[in-house]
């Protein structure tokens, strides 16, 4: 079972499984550290729900909605 990084809940932490698609996106989220393995922690929203923010590696990261879409968590 797996669910996407937008479905991460305020104070909950996954850990990344994939990053879907082969396009500009996908690699930019790879290079801002979004790579299979690593532990990422949501830490809120904006008040309409988008953007929402992650630590991971040590900072902070924001990412719109549609971004988290693209990245898979693996159940912990």
């Amino acid at each position: 079972s797996w669910k996407m990084l937008a479905q991460l809940a305020r104070g909950e932490t996954g850990r990344i499984s994939e990053i879907l698609g082969e396009d500009d996106l996908a690699i930019q989220l790879m290079e801002m550290g979004l790579v299979p393995g690593i532990d990422i922690r949501c830490i809120g929203s904006a008040p309409l729900g988008d953007p929402l923010e992650f630590e991971l590696l040590g900072f902070h990261l924001c990412l719109r909605r549609k971004e988290c879409e693209r990245i898979i968590l693996q159940e912990s």
